[in-house]
């Protein structure tokens, strides 16, 4: 029985974990104002003789319900089960691109670039052009991106179980939250550089990681009582002794980086 709940749970964290990085990378495209979302002006931070405001791409917004799942996913299931659900995610998100690569290339219906040729103001529009702008990306981006994210996730587990060898049970906030700072700092440079390098400079690229940082260690702290209550749902469905056991197996798992 506790042998079908934990493959349940793993379908579901995995399902959640999935989806999640597969529409945040397609949605990233989009780039949106922190400050105006919220009402706020914008922040005209100065940083390295720039001034920065939190402008974030869209996937931002459900990142953070990454970040949990693989935190959760790290604290049942130990390193081999996030390393497991990161290379497939990359996997699947390679996949997602190539697709979109291909219908990109099919040639478009006349009459659908008829039917949805002017927009709500009745100005015209080319539809074709317009849906390989919005999910197309450019190739040095996606490689970046799909870089980052698996060196994030590694350094992630890494991180995390390095707490829990140090923190045991307890002080669940510091290594879930400390994970997540330290992999996503390294992972909000990372893909800039390899982006942006040769494009931007060296003090605009640490000016945006610098400012795109700030949102996520932000996030970071105030998602931490979503930790708990992921927790408390599933020492609620596998029980709590076996919830603590799989806990201290996952522990348990090599010390091994790769």
């Amino acid at each position: 029985m506790i042998e079908q709940k934990k493959n349940r749970l793993f379908v579901v964290l995995a399902g959640i974990f999935l989806t999640n990085a597969i529409v945040a990378e397609l949605i990233g495209v989009k780039i949106f104002s922190g400050e105006n979302s919220l009402g706020l002006q914008p922040a005209n931070l100065h940083i390295l003789g720039f001034t920065m405001d939190f402008n974030l791409t869209a996937g931002a917004v459900i990142w953070p319900v990454v970040f949990i799942t693989s935190d959760l996913i790290n604290e049942y299931f130990g390193k081999p089960g996030v390393k497991r659900i990161s290379y497939l995610a990359a996997i699947f998100i390679a996949y997602s691109f190539l697709v979109i690569f291909m219908a990109m290339k099919l040639p478009p219906a006349q009459w659908w670039l008829e039917a949805n040729n002017k927009d709500g103001s009745g100005n015209f529009f080319d539809m074709d052009f317009a849906f390989n702008k919005i999910l197309g990306q450019g190739q040095r981006i996606i490689v970046a991106s799909l870089a980052a994210f698996l060196i994030g996730q590694l350094i992630d587990v890494f991180v995390f179980q390095k707490l829990r060898k140090l923190t045991g049970s307890k002080m669940l906030w510091l290594r879930a939250t400390g994970s997540t700072l330290v992999s996503q700092f390294i992972d909000s440079f990372v893909v800039l550089y390899l982006a942006f390098t040769g494009i931007f400079s060296n003090q605009q690229i640490l000016a945006i990681g610098i400012t795109n940082y700030l949102y996520k260690f932000s996030v970071a702290i105030l998602l931490t009582p979503l930790i708990y209550f992921g927790h408390y749902i599933i020492d609620g469905y596998l029980g709590k002794a076996d919830a603590e056991k799989l806990s201290e197996e996952s522990a348990q798992q090599s010390s091994s980086f790769f």
